[in-house]
């Protein structure tokens, strides 16, 4: 069989959780162009036989859902591929063997229904396991508030987890609660369906009110926990940012983001590829005054900035996505945590003084 298979999810070992995969969104993509020579098969075998570590029936779930395509067509699990199909599949997350703990750990809940969950993220909570983090992350305590499901029964990493935000980022994230749902939003993510909007605080003030930030993302080969924008083609991957700017302060600015991605750190380092990381974001060197006088007064402002904001001043503001049973499209907002409104009404504050 001449195929060629695509993954855009792949493990890597690295010592900082954060960094853990490739892409921030849980999903795999694979693709074939079927041999000239293949023989009229249903396409739930062919894809158990070719994609490691899957069973017939998630690939069943995965067709139900709508993720697998041929030649650009949702088609069902009893289709026979043909010779020359191009097949494209999208499945939530690739089986990794590790054992989720329950731990009852209170989440930030905004919504939930039958099939999903949608949380307000608290900073400093890591979304699912990983090096040095394999307790007290969000998913061990889905997996103890959803125990009886059987979704969250498997003992398989991530169940209900489609996408993520770092761990010192607030906001919001959805989580499936059936293998139904996790396939649907998958394929949301895949597709850039997803309309998801963050509020960060950047240093310095950029020349227009409005713009795209546009730059292929890979891991930076002179600091493993950092991505940076590398040259296209290279090792990184697509990746698009859009901004408005809310509020200009003179040494920082609140900007509002919009992803049409989602790759790892997608706008910590789009940010920094500016010449405006994001405020206090200590990975990548906004943790230290980019913007301003020496002043001593200054400086000490600023420092009292950072201890009330001891991390990237970055919230998952907005979410929207179409529901997975009724199609409905849903929209929720989260309100900016206390340590992100202290800051920028200090700012605000001292703007009114110099």
């Amino acid at each position: 069989m001449d195929h060629d298979e695509l993954t855009d999810l792949q493990r890597k070992d690295t010592s900082d959780a954060d960094l853990q995969y490739e892409n921030a969104d849980f999903y795999e993509h694979h693709h074939w162009v079927v041999d000239r020579g293949q023989t009229p098969i249903r396409i739930d075998r062919f894809l158990t036989e070719r994609i490691s570590g899957v069973s017939r029936s998630k690939v069943q779930a995965a067709a139900d859902a709508g993720c697998i395509l041929v030649n650009a067509n949702k088609v069902k699990s009893n289709y026979k591929v043909k010779p020359l199909d191009d097949i494209s599949v999208v499945l939530p997350h690739p089986k990794i063997e590790l054992t989720i703990i329950p731990q009852n750990i209170p989440l930030d809940i905004a919504y939930e229904d039958d099939d999903l969950m949608v949380i307000n993220k608290k900073a400093g909570m890591v979304v699912h396991p990983g090096c040095g983090n394999y307790a007290g992350t969000m998913l061990n305590a889905l997996t103890y508030y959803l125990m009886d499901l059987p979704l969250f029964q498997s003992g398989e990493m991530r169940p209900g987890i489609v996408h993520r935000i770092d761990k010192d980022t607030s906001g919001l994230i959805v989580a499936a609660k059936t293998e139904h749902a996790q396939n649907h939003l998958a394929r949301q993510f895949f597709e850039h369906t997803i309309e998801r909007k963050y509020i960060a605080l950047i240093w310095g003030s950029p020349d227009s009110d409005s713009g795209v930030i546009t730059g292929h993302i890979g891991r930076n080969p002179k600091d493993r926990q950092q991505m940076c924008v590398v040259e296209d083609g290279s090792h990184g991957k697509h990746a698009v940012t859009h901004y408005r700017v809310v509020e200009r302060f003179g040494y920082v600015t609140l900007v509002e983001c919009r992803l049409e991605t989602g790759r790892t750190h997608q706008i910590r380092a789009h940010f920094k590829h500016i010449g405006h990381p994001l405020f206090n974001d200590g990975r990548y060197g906004g943790d230290q005054i980019l913007r301003g006088t020496t002043f001593a007064r200054y400086r000490q402002f600023v420092d009292n900035c950072f201890q009330i904001l001891p991390r990237q001043a970055l919230h998952a503001r907005s979410l929207g996505f179409e529901h997975p049973s009724t199609g409905e499209r849903l929209y929720f907002e989260s309100e900016m945590p206390h340590d992100i409104q202290e800051v920028i009404q200090k700012w605000r504050e001292y703007g009114r003084q110099t």
